[in-house]
């Protein structure tokens, strides 16, 4: 980190860096159906008046993984009116974009001589819009087709095994300013954890030697949307996985507003975390102001400057212990509902407050986190009921919770901890847990493939998982028996020997049956049956 000169922008890479900005998020909400849109259109329209060189989004820029038409069409809608003008792009890419861009046409969206795109975005998926279904699409994909933006991170694994990734970096230049920008679209964090440490797992490919421009010359910044907080250390990624050369990351998928660059003692480099641009979570950190980062880079030296979101649906939370209130009666409710009543009343008049013009008044979120150890719960529909019109979330305002017998501190850190989790990733089991704590064996099927296609079907209403998981499996198989039997030679028995030895490697058992027709052409047909036995 380093200051720079504010006029030498022929050399200065000005990147707007933002991340989850979960389009669609509540879209049926009446009240806050426009909420992400709003907050990703007013991200666009500070890279206008900063004039930023692109925009650099760190996963998650949909919320669901099959995005509504509606939000699909106010997305290209936003990007279309931002993204296409005819302001010169002054950065170039030098890489190999066949290899950057994992789609038809090869190359950045700028060169396409059919578009005028004056906003360059760039961007990786995150767990909400990640590649799924037969042709391992994303809603990313879409916007990809549409020119509109440049999807990169993109990786292919496949096997039943841990898996093998190499990151290959686009490379930019802007005058003497040299950028390698690596990106790595969201894997699931237990399996990515493993690939990092196995040997040879990840790849990281660096730029080559050229004439006036050596490797140490590259500015090094990584993109990637991963667990950060360490509640399990196999399902959140370690900052010290990642390699020392690397100057700068963007860490998507955490909430909440880290922006200003944090070092990693030991590693090196720096890491910005900007958190959610659109509330999903009434939790303390979603509540904390809302900002994206400004980034200019010249040469090794960056400068960061954070900007706040003033777009965004306030946010109030606080937290009571009913317990240490002295104007409440444990034995009458009113004197709860009275009390309840006041804290609401004032973090909706702290909300008014806060908002610096008229137009700025939204309905606010509020949360209050009622610790009620000793006192009876309340309906918190019914509580907010009266406030219909004047809270965007009067269904759930109050959330409760009870002190452990160990003490209310210790159990303050738990909930904390717990509390930084997305609500989509509590109270899950995969299949691998399952099978290992129940000693069962997989017949069929391989227990890690299967979790993959369980999550694809019920998160991601994937019809086809089983049947891409069967058909992949399958496929495997006859590969290996392609490449280690001569066809010519072979005798039955010889065949269906190698053919349960390849089964048994890659955990399939049982249900498989070999035959051969008059010209030794090998079929391999399988009884598959999703079952566990002991």
């Amino acid at each position: 980190m380093g200051d720079l000169p504010r006029e030498d922008n022929s050399n200065t890479l000005r990147v707007l860096v933002a991340t989850d900005c979960h389009l669609g998020y509540m879209e049926k909400d009446e009240v806050r159906r426009h909420d992400s849109f709003l907050a990703f259109e007013e991200i666009c329209k500070i890279a206008d008046e900063k004039q930023v060189d692109l925009v650099l989004l760190g996963g998650d820029l949909f919320h669901e993984n099959k995005p509504s038409r509606t939000t699909l069409v106010k997305a290209i809608e936003i990007l279309r009116r931002h993204c296409l003008n005819d302001r010169p792009v002054q950065f170039q890419v030098v890489s190999d974009q066949t290899v950057n861009f994992a789609n038809l046409f090869g190359h950045v969206n700028y060169e396409d001589p059919h578009f005028n795109i004056g906003l360059p975005v760039f961007s990786i998926h995150g767990n909400h819009d990640d590649p799924a279904g037969v042709d391992n699409l994303s809603a990313i994909d879409i916007l990809s087709a549409c020119n509109l933006v440049n999807y990169f991170g993109k990786m292919i694994l496949e096997g039943s095994g841990v898996g093998q990734i190499t990151l290959y970096p686009i490379l930019m230049k802007k005058g003497s300013t040299n950028v390698a920008l690596y990106g790595l679209g969201n894997i699931r964090d237990e399996r990515l954890n493993r690939m990092f440490q196995t040997p040879h797992a990840v790849q990281w490919m660096r730029p080559e030697v050229q004439e006036g421009c050596e490797v140490s010359d590259w500015f090094n910044i990584l993109v990637l949307h991963q667990n950060r907080v360490k509640t399990n250390p196999k399902n959140a990624i370690n900052e010290h996985f990642l390699p020392r050369f690397l100057d700068f990351i963007v860490w998507g998928h955490e909430h909440e507003c880290l922006v200003d660059p944090q070092e990693v003692p030991g590693m090196g480099f720096h890491i910005t975390q900007p958190g959610s641009s659109v509330a999903t979570s009434l939790i303390d950190g979603e509540s904390k102001p809302k900002h994206v980062l400004l980034l200019e880079i010249k040469g090794n030296q960056y400068r960061p400057t954070k900007i706040p979101l003033t777009s965004v649906r306030p946010f109030e939370y606080t937290e009571i212990v009913l317990k240490e209130e002295t104007d409440i009666d444990p034995n009458d409710q009113n004197s709860i509902l009275e009390h309840l009543d006041k804290v609401v009343s004032n973090l909706i008049d702290k909300s008014r407050r806060n908002a610096t013009s008229r137009s700025e008044l939204k309905l606010p979120l509020v949360r209050v986190k009622v610790d009620y150890s000793g006192f009876m719960t309340i309906n918190p529909q019914r509580f907010g009921q009266k406030y219909v019109g004047k809270v965007a979330n009067p269904q759930d305002i109050l959330i409760f919770s009870k002190a452990s017998k160990k003490g209310r501190n210790e159990s303050a850190a738990v909930i904390s901890d717990a509390e930084r989790l997305r609500p989509e990733e509590l109270n899950q089991q995969n299949i691998e847990a399952l099978v290992a704590e129940s000693n069962l064996k997989m017949e069929i099927l391989p227990v890690n493939d299967l979790d993959v296609a369980l999550h694809n079907f019920v998160n991601k209403d994937d019809k086809m998982a089983f049947y891409t998981c069967v058909q992949h499996n399958i496929q495997e198989t006859r590969s290996k028996l392609a490449k280690d039997t001569d066809g010519a030679k072979f005798e039955e028995d010889d065949l269906i020997l190698k053919v349960g030895e390849c089964l048994e490697a890659r955990k399939l058992y049982k249900f498989y049956n070999l035959y051969t027709d008059r010209v030794g052409i090998v079929k391999l047909s399988m009884m598959f049956s999703l079952c566990f036995c002991e």
